[in-house]
């Protein structure tokens, strides 16, 4: 349940420093006073710099950009307040060796902290707990003391915080032991993106993914789904038509969202949808990851005849001469095959699949993109039934697959439970066994798969679950990063 909290007064910070709490890049400031834990407090973008060094010494190369831009934002009239924080613990620094290491846990330059250690006898260093206001709070500029009154009070709660209890915690013992970070070269990456994604999706999609890596951030903060899903959702629609060169076109796209590719630009043995095979030409070829030939049908109520295989075969043959025996054939028909056309289908090998059908593993495609694995498909294509039985073995497949989703996002949900309620940083494959087998999981797990679904979901291409290896199976130590979040 969410505390609510009065806020009379706003800490005065850089505005730079802020963009990188409220970032999640950091959880500490530099306050020229020690704060007792526990206080709160607005955080007030202040022009603030410390000791007159200029902002290229102040700040790493690679919150730079973002420095001088926060700073550039800065009015002389008015401020926006955009988060308030707890201060969780507060300490002296003085010793020259740690900051160094101080410096690759935030954004400072270790010059700018050796510089401020020579003219004050230690550095107060903060931990914040930051949290995300419902809308910003415009404020006339005030003279900027370590502290400034708030126009109003301010009634919050702590419904938005920036990092989860247990990321905070994770973070806040690697600064307290100041452990350097485990992966630099990524969040040199990530500042890199940051340019690039305000104007690239896929570069917005890579940055988002480094900070949930990272621990900057835990869900995507835009949450959208793929823009290819309003085709994807028209599969089935159009397969139930008349529009044969439509459905065409579709089920073209269909296969190259799946991840099916064809670098042979002739029309007739072709995956371009913007270049049908027309008469005369095969409805769509795949030459990779491995050959695919099929035929479209689209059709409203009528019955498929023999004519649609027999087409298959013909054309085939005359596209791809000996090829075509090595290819899995294909047949989308919205209609039932009459009885000589599916014993075509069954006697040549042919898989008889439903748009609808293929609309459910496009958009599974589409909305969890890693779960498709074409060659853990390709041998259910090749294997019997045939025909029109064709089509439950692929909703088969389908099915597998989303159960084996449904046992991941359940290991993830025990995982980030038994976090939160033991207040542990990281959990063993012992003690999340016990919860999980308790938790009515969607099926039981061995100790021994358990581990191999969470050393799965901490590989950094998945990035669910961080992990601590151990010199054995039982010394793994795992951790949460981020929800696996499927639909119903």
């Amino acid at each position: 349940m969410s505390k609510s909290i009065l806020l009379q007064t706003a800490l005065a910070l850089p505005n730079p420093d802020i963009e990188a709490l409220i970032q999640g890049r950091m959880i500490a400031a530099m306050p020229r006073m020690f704060l007792n834990p526990g206080r709160t407090f607005a955080l007030y973008p202040a022009n603030l710099s410390v000791d007159l060094l200029s902002g290229d010494r102040y700040y790493r190369s690679h919150f730079l950009p973002i420095a001088q831009k926060a700073l550039a934002q800065l009015n002389s009239d008015r401020v926006s307040i955009k988060a308030w924080a707890k201060c969780e613990l507060c300490q002296m620094v003085n010793e020259p060796e740690s900051l160094e290491a101080l410096s690759q846990l935030t954004v400072w330059k270790t010059e700018a902290l050796q510089q401020i250690l020579q003219q004050r006898p230690f550095i107060f260093v903060a931990y914040l707990r930051v949290y995300l206001l419902p809308q910003p709070l415009e404020m006339p500029v005030q003279s900027s003391g370590n502290f400034v009154s708030l126009p109003k009070s301010l009634n919050v709660t702590d419904s938005t915080p920036v990092l989860s209890e247990s990321m905070f915690a994770k973070r806040r013992q690697k600064l307290e032991k100041l452990e350097l970070p485990e992966h630099p070269e990524l969040e040199e990456l990530q500042s890199a993106l940051v340019h690039l994604s305000t104007t690239n999706p896929k570069a917005k999609q890579l940055d988002e993914e480094i900070k949930i890596f990272l621990g900057w951030s835990e869900n995507l903060p835009t949450t959208k789904p793929d823009p290819d899903l309003d085709w994807i959702k028209t599969i089935a629609q159009i397969g139930n038509s008349s529009d044969g060169n439509g459905f065409e076109k579709l089920v073209r796209k269909g296969f190259i969202k799946l991840g099916f590719g064809n670098s042979n630009h002739k029309p007739e043995a072709s995956l371009d949808p913007e270049s049908t095979g027309g008469a005369g030409g095969l409805d769509f070829y795949c030459e990779t990851p491995y050959q695919v030939v099929g035929e479209c049908k689209a059709t409203k109520s009528e019955t498929v005849a023999d004519g649609t295989p027999a087409q298959l075969i013909k054309l085939g043959h005359k596209h791809l001469q000996e090829q075509y025996n090595c290819c899995i054939k294909i047949i989308m028909a919205a209609g039932q095959l009459n009885r000589h056309a599916n014993k075509t289908a069954i006697g040549n090998h042919m898989n008889v699949i439903r748009p609808e059908t293929l609309q459910r593993l496009v958009e599974l495609k589409a909305k969890q993109p890693g779960s498709i694995d074409l060659l853990q498909l390709k041998p259910c294509l090749e294997q019997q039934p045939f025909g029109e039985e064709a089509d439950a073995k692929v909703n088969r497949y389908i099915d597998g697959v989303r159960e084996k989703l449904k046992v991941r996002s359940h290991v993830l949900s025990i995982l980030k439970k038994y976090l939160e309620t033991t207040g542990s940083k990281r959990a063993s494959v012992d003690s999340l066994s016990g919860a999980f087998s308790m938790s009515n999981p969607p099926k039981q797990l061995s100790r021994e798969e358990l581990h191999e679904i969470l050393v799965e979901l901490s590989s950094p291409l998945t990035g669910y679950a961080g992990r601590i290896k151990g010199d054995s199976l039982g010394r793994d130590r795992f951790y949460f990063l981020r929800d696996l979040l499927l639909d119903d």
